[in-house]
C-alpha cells in the first residue's frame, strides 16, 4: 500500500491535498478502505455546510459495519463527488483518485496533520 507524497493524512485516516481552486480534497485512505471492506453506502455533507476539523460530517456504511466520517480540517464544503455518492465501491477501488468524498475551502487546520511517511507509520504498514 502507498500513500501519495502530495497529500496529507489525519489520525482518523482521511487524506487531504493541497488547495486547488480555492478547495482542498477530501477522501478516505487505502487503509481505511481496507478495514472497512466493501462500502456499500455513503453519506456526505452537503455543498455549503461548513465542516469542523475532527468532527463527524457523514458516514460510511460496508458490509462489515456504519464508520463515522471525520473532517480533517474546518471549512465549507464546495463540492461532493456524486459518483460515489451513486457508486460507493469507488471508495475501495481508487480511494485516492475518483473514490475522492468532498472538496473544502479551508478556514482552519489542525497542526497534527501527517505526512504520507508519519501516516505510514502511524498505521503501521
Amino acid at each position: 500500500m502507498s500513500n501519495p507524497q502530495q497529500l496529507r493524512y489525519s489520525k482518523e485516516h482521511e487524506w487531504l491535498s493541497a488547495a486547488e481552486d480555492g478547495a482542498s480534497t477530501v477522501g478516505i485512505t487505502e487503509h481505511a478502505a481496507n478495514a472497512l471492506g466493501d462500502v456499500v453506502y455513503v453519506q456526505l455533507p452537503a455543498v455549503g455546510d461548513t465542516v469542523t476539523a475532527g468532527e463527524s460530517c457523514g458516514e460510511l456504511e460496508s458490509t462489515k459495519s456504519v464508520s463515522d466520517l471525520y473532517s480533517p480540517v474546518t471549512g465549507e464544503v464546495t463540492e461532493i463527488n456524486a459518483d460515489v455518492v451513486d457508486d460507493p465501491s469507488l471508495v475501495n477501488s481508487a480511494p485516492f483518485e475518483g473514490g475522492w468524498l468532498f472538496k473544502v475551502r479551508v478556514t482552519g487546520e489542525p497542526d497534527d496533520l501527517l505526512s504520507a511517511d508519519e501516516y505510514t507509520a502511524f498505521t503501521g504498514n
